[in-house]
C-alpha cells in the first residue's frame, strides 16, 4: 500500500485580540498579556469582548474593506501574511492549484442583522436593503474573498464546524493535499462573531456570558468562579505544503501534520459528552501512530464554562492520567472565545514550543476548581521544558463535533 504523502506547516498568517502575527502573539502568550477588554455592542450594552486590531488596508481597498465581510477582511490578511511568511510569490505560483479551506462557525448573522437595523430606520422598506446582501451572507464568503482579493482559480470552500472548524480546515487542506487536487493549501478558521449582537445575546440568556469588572480576567478557564465565554473575534490561515515540495524550495519547516480525527457526540445540542471526546482524541492519536505518553503539549478547547470545562477535563483523564509527559494549557484564558478561529490560532500559539521548549500557561486561575484538576496542567506561569516534540489540540463544538488535530516537530 502506497504511503500517503507527508504535509507540513511552512506558513501562517493570523490576527488575534493579543497580536497580529505568530511573533508578537506567541510573545504575548508567554507575558501573560490579555487581548480581553471592555465592548459595547447593540441591543446588548456593555460587556467584554476579544477584538483584533489589525490593518484590514493592508492588503485591501477601503471600497473593498466597505463591500466586504469582517470575516473577508480577516480571512484576506490571514492569507497574504501566511503566503508571505512561507515565502511565496503570488507571481511565481500556478493559482489553479492553490486551494483555500476555511473553517467558520457560522457566517452571514452580521450581515443580516445589520441589513435588519438599516431598513428600521426606514420604516422597513426593503427597497434601501443592500444589494450586496448576498455575497455578504453566502457560507462559502470568506474563502470567495480571498481568491478574489489573490487571484485564485483553485478550489475554496468554507466549513461549517461550529467552534471545531478551525481544526477542520486544517484537516481539509491536508487531505486535499494528499488526494493531488491542490499543491499549497490555505487552511484554517476565521470569525467576526464580536459583530452580531445574537451570540451575545444567545450566551446571556444560557447564563453562559463571561462578566467581571476587569475585562482581561473574564476568561478563566478552569477558575473555580468562572462564569462564562468571552466572545471573540480572529483568524489564523496556515499554508500547508507536502513535505517533498516544501524540501525542494527550501522552506522553513513549523512542524508536521501527523494526525487527526473527528467525531460527534450524537447526545445534546450543547452538552459535551467527555466519553465521544475521549473516543477522539484516542483516534487521533492513534492515527498518528503515537500512545498518549508520546504527546507533549495538549491545548485544551475549555471555553470558561462550569459544565463544558468539566466535562473536558474529564475526557482528558481518561486519556491522559498516568502519562506524566504532557503539559495541559489553554489560549482562550488570553483571547475568548475566537469560535471558528479557536482552533488553529490555539494551535498557532504553541507552535514556538518546538524551538524554546516552553508551555505558555493557562492565565487568570485564582483558585482551581478541583474538578479540573490535573497534574500536567500549567497554572499562571510559563514552563520551561527539556523539549516539545509533540502537540496535541482539542476543538469541540455545539451539536456535537469533536475534532483533535496532532503536529509533530520536523526532524
Amino acid at each position: 500500500m502506497t504511503s500517503l504523502p507527508r504535509i507540513v506547516i511552512t506558513g501562517v498568517g493570523l490576527t488575534s485580540p493579543n497580536g497580529n502575527d505568530l511573533p508578537e502573539f506567541r510573545q504575548n502568550l508567554l507575558d501573560g498579556v490579555s487581548g480581553v477588554e471592555a465592548y459595547n455592542i447593540r441591543h446588548i450594552g456593555d460587556t467584554v469582548a476579544g477584538v483584533c486590531h489589525f490593518e484590514a488596508t493592508r492588503y485591501q481597498k477601503r471600497r473593498e474593506v466597505r463591500r466586504g465581510t469582517r470575516a473577508g477582511s480577516i480571512s484576506v490578511y490571514c492569507a497574504q501574511e501566511s503566503l508571505k511568511d512561507a515565502g511565496l510569490e503570488l507571481e511565481a505560483l500556478d493559482k489553479s492549484r492553490v486551494g483555500t479551506y476555511i473553517g467558520i462557525t457560522e457566517h452571514g448573522n452580521v450581515e443580516t442583522e445589520n441589513e435588519v437595523h438599516e431598513v428600521s430606520g426606514y420604516d422597513y422598506d426593503l427597497s434601501f436593503w443592500s444589494h450586496h446582501h448576498n455575497p455578504r451572507t453566502v457560507a462559502n464568503n470568506p474563502a470567495g474573498e480571498v481568491t478574489l482579493n489573490l487571484g485564485l482559480t483553485g478550489p475554496a470552500y468554507c466549513l461549517g464546524g461550529a467552534c471545531a472548524a478551525g481544526n477542520l480546515g486544517l484537516i481539509q487542506g491536508a487531505q486535499m493535499l494528499q488526494l493531488g487536487e491542490v499543491d499549497i493549501a490555505l487552511a484554517g478558521g476565521v470569525s467576526e462573531s464580536i459583530h452580531t449582537f445574537g451570540i451575545f445575546a444567545s450566551f446571556a440568556s444560557q447564563g453562559a456570558l463571561a462578566s467581571h469588572t476587569d475585562p482581561t480576567k473574564a476568561s478563566r478557564p478552569f477558575d473555580k468562579a468562572r462564569n462564562g465565554i468571552v466572545v471573540s473575534e480572529g483568524g489564523c490561515l496556515y499554508t500547508l505544503e507536502r513535505l517533498d515540495d516544501a524540501l525542494s524550495r527550501g522552506a522553513k519547516i513549523y512542524g508536521e501534520l501527523v494526525g487527526h480525527a473527528v467525531n460527534s457526540d450524537a447526545s445534546d445540542f450543547v452538552l459535551p459528552n467527555p466519553t465521544r471526546q475521549a473516543e477522539c482524541v484516542r483516534a487521533g492519536i492513534a492515527k498518528a501512530g503515537l500512545t498518549p505518553a508520546d504527546i507533549d503539549i495538549v491545548n485544551t478547547h475549555a471555553t470558561s464554562t462550569e459544565l463544558g470545562d468539566l466535562q473536558e477535563c474529564e475526557a482528558v483523564r481518561a486519556v491522559f492520567n498516568g502519562t506524566s509527559k504532557a503539559h495541559i494549557n489553554n489560549t482562550k484564558s488570553y483571547i475568548g472565545h475566537t469560535m471558528g478561529a479557536a482552533g488553529a490560532l490555539e494551535l498557532a500559539g504553541n507552535l514556538g514550543s518546538f524551538d524554546d521548549g516552553i508551555v505558555h500557561p493557562t492565565i487568570n486561575i485564582d483558585e482551581l476548581d478541583e474538578g479540573c484538576a490535573h497534574p500536567g496542567l500549567v497554572i499562571n506561569e510559563p514552563l520551561q521544558t527539556q523539549g516539545v516534540d509533540t502537540i496535541l489540540n482539542l476543538s469541540f463544538g455545539m451539536l456535537g463535533i469533536n475534532s483533535v488535530v496532532i503536529i509533530r516537530r520536523y526532524s
